[in-house]
């Protein structure tokens, strides 16, 4: 009885392992591609490769905002990626929601 519980522990631990070393390699992955905003006035910005699961603020508010990148982008009204705005697939843009930050969300 002791031994089967040992090699449960054993595989409950290796299991574990296994699971942390997988998400852990996830999180330092990158979107393949570039996000673009433009201002009110028009100046344009972009951040090439955005990373996975990461909160960015933007250096402007995007007047228009294009996903050109393989994952989906969550952007937010305010800085620091609060006050949800909505979800931006692949190859898509929004105007007019005037976003400050943005996240990479897969």
């Amino acid at each position: 009885m002791f031994r089967i519980a040992r090699t449960a522990r054993l595989a409950l631990a290796a299991g574990a392992a296994a699971v942390l070393a997988v998400g852990l390699t996830s999180s330092a992955e990158a979107a393949t591609g570039n996000i673009r905003y433009f201002s009110a006035s028009g100046q344009e910005a972009r951040i090439d490769n955005p990373p996975d699961n990461v909160c960015l603020n933007l250096r402007f508010r995007a007047q228009l905002l294009a996903n050109n990148t393989n994952k989906t982008v969550s952007y937010f009204f305010n800085a620091d990626c609060t006050n949800f705005t909505g979800n931006l697939a692949p190859g898509r843009a929004v105007a007019y929601n005037n976003p400050l930050s943005v996240r990479v969300i897969g």
